[in-house]
């Protein structure tokens, strides 16, 4: 069997949407799993709709998450150029040679009357779609419209009968009339092709063996296997993913924020822990399990494996996955990867030195029972980083825990113990808290609530020891003494 080679071929108008990384993400682990080549190819020649930028963003998305190529526009390599618009002779040459065999033709319409055939189509309920005027036309009207210079575009001659056949990977046997197809562009009238021509060009020049691609595209495959059947060519195996739908079961939008791509790295989930995700949405190992490494995934990945209908995107799913993977993650490593989202709420220092580096480890290991994704290190931390005159106190905690008798009391008394403490350890700091309600003669939540809402502002977080721990003897002492300024001004 030829050695397997797949493409990505983005087209640089828009935002990574998660259907085109998936696309992309299957393609990567067929080729890798069939020890094949896996290829970039950028498809920029809709220049109307050409957003500056997108092609760096498609790229950016495919390294976050983990996913390199073997052949692309960046590092080149033996079927370039990889940009088809560098690749426009190519497509002439090739739509000469339908035209020449029959299989193509010179359309000479103007915008002007395809929008009225089609608004009459509309009108009177008839299939829209070109009416075929430019087929037949006498050879003295084409030898006219040549000597006028009259702009034209080449469509391809589709057969008047006849059905399309052929097998994809998913969903098995198929049939087309070929009748009910009209007679689309190959070629525009600025030079440029068309997707159908380029894509099918392309991906014969390229060698690529599978073509790997969202279902929406299932009706545009009859008319590429009938181009395939006119060049001469054998087409590629033809594997259509299924849908991808939001909970709702409706398609989903690429408006949703949850199917632009980038927004998951922008809100600090974890790449591998969307790549476990988005591996399993729409194929399955057969297996009852949720969690795969990479090298798992790589290992077990067939096309068999693609299910046969729509896939959901469950963002609560997607949350307890990263979730998972942010409590197996390293300390050193969920601190590395918290940074950027603590520097950019401007917690910490763009150039943060190792006590630091050192302190925010400790912090985030306090949270990492509890953080769902890294963009909420700082509003679960910020008290942690702000300065001990700058973190907030939730209103309601105050109203409950600092404003009744005897409040600054147990503040004072705690804060004397903790001063003299010689171990600034959790249990140390435990039994000094709990002596202070034992002396009192009170419940030991009426001095553990004030503590925590005088330390940190809140009255919910990690562990209270723990907390007090990592934040320091003197740290500790400032804050207490500030709590009890407040207290003192409220009476």
């Amino acid at each position: 069997m030829a050695k397997v080679r797949v493409r990505y071929a983005p087209s640089p108008t828009g935002k990574p949407h998660i259907g085109n990384i998936r696309t992309a993400l299957f393609n990567w682990l067929f080729a890798r799993h069939s020890g094949g080549d896996f290829l970039i190819r950028i498809e920029d020649t809709d220049r109307e709709r050409f957003v500056e930028g997108a092609i760096e963003t498609q790229l950016h998305a495919l390294k976050w998450l983990g996913v390199d190529w073997d052949e692309g526009p960046d590092i080149g390599g033996p079927f370039g150029p990889y940009y088809q618009s560098q690749r426009l002779e190519l497509y002439k040459e090739r739509a000469e040679a339908l035209i020449a065999s029959g299989h193509a033709y010179r359309c000479y319409c103007t915008k002007e009357r395809l929008d009225k055939l089609r608004e009459h189509q509309v009108e009177r309920g008839l299939p829209t779609g070109y009416d075929r005027r430019c087929r037949d036309l006498p050879a003295e009207d084409v030898a006219r419209h040549e000597a006028e210079g009259t702009p034209y575009v080449v469509r391809f001659a589709m057969p008047r009968e006849g059905t399309v056949t052929w097998t994809d990977a998913v969903f098995g046997e198929m049939s087309w009339e070929a009748r009910i197809l009209d007679d689309h562009v190959l070629m525009k009238s600025d030079g440029f092709p068309t997707y159908h021509m380029a894509n099918v060009v392309d991906d014969h020049l390229m060698e690529i063996t599978h073509v790997i691609r969202g279902e929406e595209w299932l009706p545009s495959t009859p008319r590429h296997v009938l181009m395939y059947q006119a060049f001469g060519w054998t087409h590629p195996v033809f594997v259509h993913a299924t849908n991808i739908l939001g909970k709702d079961r409706r398609k989903l939008s690429k408006r949703e924020a949850s199917a632009e791509f980038l927004n998951y790295e922008r809100d600090g989930y974890l790449p591998e822990a969307i790549f476990n995700f988005m591996a399993l949405l729409g194929w399955s190992t057969g297996e009852d399990r949720d969690m795969y490494t990479r090298e798992e995934i790589i290992e077990r990945f067939d096309l068999p494996g693609l299910v046969g209908r729509p896939a959901i995107l469950d963002t609560d799913k997607i949350a307890w996955y990263n979730g998972v993977y942010i409590r197996a993650l390293p300390l050193t490593d969920l601190a590395r990867r918290g940074l950027p989202y603590l520097q950019a709420a401007g917690l910490v220092s763009g150039t943060p030195g190792d006590a630091e580096i050192d302190y925010i480890g400790r912090v985030m290991a306090l949270e990492q029972e509890r953080i769902k994704t890294l963009a909420e290190a700082p509003q679960l931390a910020d008290f942690f980083l702000l300065d001990d005159d700058k973190y907030v106190f939730d209103e309601k905690a105050v109203q409950k825990w600092f404003r009744n008798e005897g409040a600054a009391d147990k503040l004072r008394r705690v804060r004397e113990r903790f001063e003299s403490l010689s171990d600034w350890a959790a249990a140390g700091l435990e039994e000094i808290v709990r002596g202070v309600a034992e002396t009192l003669e009170i419940k030991p939540a009426e001095v553990i609530h004030p503590v925590r809402v005088a330390l940190t502002g809140r009255t919910f977080g990690p562990g209270l020891y723990e907390t007090i721990e990592v934040l320091g003897r003197d740290r500790s002492l400032r804050r207490l003494d500030r709590a009890i300024g407040l207290i003192d001004s409220l009476v």
